[in-house]
């Protein structure tokens, strides 16, 4: 506790309103050891909340986990969430109050190589937390993240809407519209107000756009494929350049996983359902506009090549529409694709340079949440 009092008192958390809600929250989070999970972590931890993660071993090194210690901000266990009864008991142990269930395979091409894995962790995982909630009496709202896969694409101009027909044409697509239908088979069976036996609580699904930030090292990922290139003065091959994907900072959708879980657990079902977080239409843009772009933020060594290689499909337009996230919920992303590029720079670079990146890390969620607030203050006046 003296170390978060410390971090607190360094900081301008110029959200009140969201740090009174969250503060003393006991807060579950699975895939904790994650690029996302670990962001979500450290926010949660600086609005008070009383973390406990459970996920396997960072899926990467180094990790974002790992370099920000992330684990002296959460009671951290690092288990399976295909361990049922493990899971189960830790739950009922903790008794949360609000559950967000990140834990995933989360790569396309991993999903090709091993598509076993990736169904049973994105499919049965997401079982095994809904009946761990189902079976734990303290939960208020949960949270399954998905993705914008889950659609059933059609190549359209326009976005998906929460209500199109989902669908996937790859196995970590296909996995994560049947987490999907999984979850709407939960609130429907056990957690809403018509439901058999039920116990009712805010549940909802998170369809996400392609993330960016600092600490991302996955592989095959464009971002963090240019960053391993340009350290190592290569250029970056290209392998779709015109693919168009919902671009955005990794804290824009996690400010809409917040606001929705407080909503969730405010006003249950009135809110429960599936919500797209991804960014305005100025932010879908092609691969190679986000890669020149980034070359030119990074500096004259920053180049980058077209390669005629494709090991595996993919779509080629994905857009989302999120007028359901912004009417019900009042959220809206707040760093454009641009500022999303230069804030994952900056963030590389103090890497780079041997700067603490927990300290890194809080500075970025200060300064989006006094984004916020500034949006908020316009927007109202």
């Amino acid at each position: 506790m003296g170390q978060r009092k410390c971090a607190m008192e360094n900081l301008d958390l110029t959200d009140m309103r969201l740090s009174d809600f969250w503060r003393g929250k006991r807060v579950f989070v699975t895939g904790h050891t994650g690029f996302k999970g670990s962001w979500l972590t450290i926010w949660l931890e600086m609005l008070g909340a009383v973390v406990t993660g459970y996920a396997l071993d960072p899926p990467t090194r180094p990790s974002l986990f790992e370099l920000a210690s992330v684990k002296t901000l959460a009671k951290s266990h690092h288990a399976d969430i295909l361990d049922y009864r493990r899971l189960e008991a830790e739950m009922k142990r903790v008794k949360p109050d609000i559950v967000f269930h990140l834990a995933a395979q989360a790569l396309v091409q991993e999903s090709y190589r091993n598509p076993l894995d990736t169904f049973k962790t994105n499919c049965q995982g997401t079982v095994h937390i809904l009946e761990a909630v189902r079976q734990c009496s303290s939960v208020g709202s949960v949270v399954i993240v998905t993705s914008d896969k889950c659609y059933a694409n059609k190549e359209w101009v326009w976005g998906y809407r929460e209500v199109d027909e989902l669908g996937g044409k790859d196995p970590y697509s296909a996995s994560k519209a049947c987490a999907e239908l999984i979850t709407s088979a939960y609130h429907n069976a056990y957690f809403s107000s018509r439901s058999f036996r039920s116990r009712p609580l805010g549940l909802a699904t998170a369809r996400s756009g392609n993330v960016i930030g600092g600490g991302d090292w996955s592989e095959n990922r464009l971002i963090p494929d240019c960053i391993k290139a340009f350290i190592e003065n290569r250029k970056v091959g290209l392998r779709r350049p015109a693919c168009t994907r919902p671009w955005q900072h990794v804290l824009d959708p996690l400010a809409g996983y917040l606001v929705v879980a407080q909503r969730l657990f405010e006003s249950g079902e009135e809110v429960s359902g599936a919500y797209n977080f991804g960014p305005p239409v100025d932010g879908q843009k092609t691969v190679e506009w986000v890669v020149k772009t980034f070359c030119r933020m990074w500096g004259p060594i920053a180049l980058y090549s077209i390669e005629n290689t494709d090991l595996f499909p993919e779509s080629v337009s994905l857009s989302l529409d999120c007028t359901k996230a912004a009417t019900k919920l009042g959220w809206a992303p707040i760093w454009g694709i641009e500022t999303a590029i230069e804030k994952t720079i900056i963030w590389t670079r103090a890497y780079l340079m041997g700067e603490d990146v927990l300290g890194v890390c809080r500075r970025q969620i200060v300064d989006y949440m006094s984004d916020q607030n500034t949006r908020r203050a316009t927007f109202i006046g």
